[in-house]
């Protein structure tokens, strides 16, 4: 069955928590001691940092000995402060030869210290000191949200959630096996401490968690206790006489997701999506095997020259802007995993010049700049002539720069991913994949001989345009849309130092070629047009007009591909929904899932970005981790929300039968 959209709703910006403008904190010192004069508090006892890290929420959580022979291991902080606890933690893994294979470490803080304090703190503790350097090199731009950070070769996993206390510990997704409870006193913070936070954190601790603070107030401890937890008062740390420490023991029975006994997964498709998927994967130690139609990666919608890797700004700051802004940062921290752009793979982080598209759009821009007060190292608002200096071009309105965005060539980024997979990779290329079975343990992908290609109890689709070829996926609401992109020889362009976008982009050469796209056709053909090509000039002619003109002859050239998008213009990401059984209630969770069978798909025109972030989300998922994103963003990429809102609107009646075939 196919889901009818036409009358579907989708959440407007209202409906989500906006991201505001971040306080940063301010360095201060009371006697040699940071201090934060927002709180009229210390960020650590006089008696030492990193002594009291090391007793109170190391020694008081039973670590290391309780993270020993662990897959994965997660801890949550409220109040990241300066790092310390944080940076002890990383230095007592090293030093474990029994230390889990994984860390997750979540950390909030509503006002984080700029890169340059951190600097000036962390030189207090030499010993922690290339630690305390990876971290800052790793930090991300001053951005309310969740922001993941891949340390340590990625055996560290670090998300830092800057926000409001209040607003953040209900969009965590975890299962929490340690907390360290550090906001300052509860008289001098008591949003922190409140009781109504305090019992929330039941919903996030993981069997035999268990937790540590400074603190003895019985307030806190009573809303622990009331939330499940056994206290106990051992001795403090320095002057401090006591301190607190717990065990989760509620006396109700708790669930938890489960992870699949055998980690194997196959994946179908080794375009952007899928090659991803794999390293994401494969980095967890999973096993893969990838089917691919094509001899090589990267021959369909992921095969163009050049690709923009660019975040996107709204006045409203909408869903899609803070899921691609998190998708953006996330995938230049998976890339420099690799080695980065221009090392690890081609393209270039050259920067990339967002133009508005006239005075209207300009005064627009300049209000969210205004209002929105990005971090630079993010986002740069250039009028006018700022912006024609940097193109060495005149420009009748300003833009946009992203200083860290660029462009890729993606077949070759898809290279590097399949590569960093190592021997957890099984490539199946020259391979179609027509059926999939399931057997009530495994799912079986054959060919259309009826061969079996590969079997395992994962299945990922990243299958983009032929995804509705499968009848387990062919409800799903997906549109193929044409993409021509021109090509154009670098010599017939002026010399940009940027990627520069405005309703369509020119990018900087690629293999000798400058991209210029892209059209956004509804229809199947997948020959070069002219027509198209007229209109890939018109885009250029708005943000070059002199190169347009220069070049209105060219000869037709370029590439036509497929790119597949939702009713609500995002990706699909996570269990795909079993269409033919019942819905039993008004949540995503009551909409059944076919078992096993997950989607990487419809990512548009955007899939440089959304590829590492939407593997690294469905990776988390399915490895029982902490999610990387707000809950109510997750959910907004779920496969089901389509099927859930036609329920909703009574729009579907669904059977009571399964049909897994």
């Amino acid at each position: 069955m196919y889901l009818d959209t036409t009358h579907l709703t989708y959440p407007t910006a209202n409906e989500f928590m906006l991201h505001t403008p971040l306080v940063p904190a301010t360095l201060a010192f009371v006697e040699d001691v940071p201090y934060a004069a927002a709180f009229g508090d210390v960020y650590h006892s006089a008696d030492g940092g990193l002594g009291q890290a090391r007793h109170v929420f190391l020694k008081g959580n039973r670590l290391p000995e309780r993270w020993r022979a662990r897959q994965h291991f997660t801890i949550l902080e409220t109040g990241f402060g300066l790092g310390l606890n944080f940076l002890a933690t990383w230095a007592a893994l090293r030093e474990d030869p029994a230390r889990p294979a994984q860390l997750h470490y979540l950390a909030l803080e509503k006002h984080p210290f700029a890169v340059p304090d951190l600097a000036t703190l962390h030189a207090r503790w030499p010993e922690l000191a290339p630690l305390s350097a990876e971290l800052r090199a790793a930090w991300p731009p001053l951005i309310a949200g969740f922001h993941r950070l891949l340390l340590d070769g990625g055996r560290i996993i670090l998300t830092l959630v800057f926000g409001d206390v209040r607003d953040c510990i209900p969009q965590i997704d975890a299962s929490v096996d340690a907390f360290y409870l550090d906001g300052f006193s509860p008289s001098k913070n008591p949003d922190m401490w409140a009781p109504q936070l305090l019992e929330r954190l039941n919903r996030l601790a993981a069997q035999e968690a268990t937790l540590a603070t400074y603190t003895v107030s019985t307030p806190v401890r009573k809303a622990l206790t009331q939330a499940g937890f056994a206290c106990e008062k051992p001795p403090g740390f320095g002057r401090k006489r006591e301190m607190l420490s717990a065990r989760f023991a509620p006396r109700w029975q708790t669930t938890h997701r489960d992870v699949p006994a055998d980690r194997h997964a196959i994946v179908i498709g080794a375009g952007l999506a899928g090659s991803a998927a794999c390293e994401r994967l494969a980095a967890r130690g999973w096993r893969l095997t990838l089917i691919e139609r094509h001899a090589a990666p990267a021959q369909e919608a992921s095969g163009n020259l050049a690709g923009v890797v660019k975040p996107l700004i709204s006045k409203d700051d909408n869903p899609s802007s803070q899921l691609l802004r998190a998708a953006y940062l996330f995938a230049l921290q998976c890339w420099s995993q690799l080695g980065g752009i221009g090392r690890a793979f081609s393209g270039e982080a050259c920067g990339v010049l967002q133009l508005a598209d006239d005075a209207a759009d300009e005064q627009v821009q300049r209000q969210i700049d205004a209002s929105h007060r990005y971090p630079p190292e993010f986002a740069q608002w250039l009028d006018g002539p700022a912006a024609s200096s940097l193109l060495g071009q005149p420009l009748k309105q300003g833009g946009w720069l992203f200083p860290r965005g660029g462009w890729v060539y993606p077949a070759s980024l898809c290279e590097a991913l399949l590569a960093a997979c190592g021997d957890r990779l099984e490539r199946r290329f020259a391979h179609t994949a027509v059926q999939l079975e399931h057997d009530g343990a495994c799912w079986q992908v054959r060919d259309g001989g009826d061969t079996v290609l590969a079997q395992a109890p994962v299945v990922i689709l990243a299958t983009g345009a032929s995804t509705a070829l499968f009848p387990q996926a062919a409800q799903l609401p997906l549109q193929a849309v044409r993409g021509q992109v021109m090509h154009l020889p670098a010599t017939a362009l002026p010399e940009l130092p940027v990627v520069v976008c405005g309703d369509g982009y020119v990018t900087r050469p690629s293999q000798g070629i400058c991209c210029v796209g892209a059209s956004y056709d509804f229809d199947g053909d997948p020959q070069l047009r002219q027509a198209s090509q007229q209109e890939n000039l018109a885009r250029l002619a708005h943000i070059l007009p002199d190169a347009a003109q220069q070049n209105a002859q060219a000869p037709l050239a370029g590439r036509v591909g497929f790119r597949t998008v939702a009713p609500d213009r995002l990706p699909l990401v996570g269990a795909l929904p079993a269409a033919d059984e019942a819905i039993t209630g008004s949540r995503l969770r009551d909409v059944p899932r076919l078992p096993g069978l997950h989607g990487l798909l419809a990512y548009g025109s955007r899939g440089l970005v959304w590829a590492p972030f939407a593997a690294e989300l469905l990776a988390a998922q399915l490895n029982a981790e902490p999610l990387p994103i707000e809950r109510r963003l997750a959910e907004a990429l779920d496969p089901a929300r389509f099927l859930l809102k036609a329920y909703r609107r009574g729009d579907i009646a669904t059977p009571s039968t399964s049909s897994r075939e």
